[in-house]
């Protein structure tokens, strides 16, 4: 009689490696799913608002464009109390322009909270580009 010691042996081999590799892609974080044809409606929506010559659109779109971005943040589960927290846990090997997102949401605290403040037109469409890039990084939309 041959002895099945070797092949039980490779199948015990074969299954405990399919049982690593399962738990290895278990514990994975996986990439969040936004769905991302809502938010380029909204995104879209906002930069339809901006009307050269329309000053009042111009913080509206800073403001909107702001809040946008922090929901995706809030969506893929960064943690932080305030948006300025989760830009600082988000990091730059997700946002390929933070230095200049950060600089949109400081325009947008200036209109928030310094009431003589007044953004540009030139402002509102960097802001607005800024964050356009910032949702793909993300992969929002």
């Amino acid at each position: 009689m041959n002895d099945g010691s070797p092949i039980v042996f490779l199948v015990a081999i074969l299954v405990v490696g399919f049982l690593l590799l399962l738990a290895i892609s278990m514990t994975k974080k996986r990439a969040h799913a936004f769905d991302k044809e809502n938010y380029q409606i909204d995104l879209m929506r906002i930069e339809n608002s901006l009307q050269q010559g329309n000053d009042a659109t111009y913080a509206m779109a800073i403001i909107e464009g702001d809040k946008l971005l922090d929901k995706a943040l809030c969506e893929m589960g960064v943690q932080g109390r305030t948006m300025g927290d989760r830009l600082k846990k988000i990091g730059k090997e997700r946002l390929t322009q933070l230095n200049a997102v950060w600089h949109a949401h400081k325009l947008r605290n200036q209109i928030a909270h310094e009431s003589d403040f007044h953004p540009e037109y030139r402002q509102a469409q960097h802001a607005l580009a800024t964050y356009r890039q910032a949702l793909k990084d993300l992969g929002a939309i």
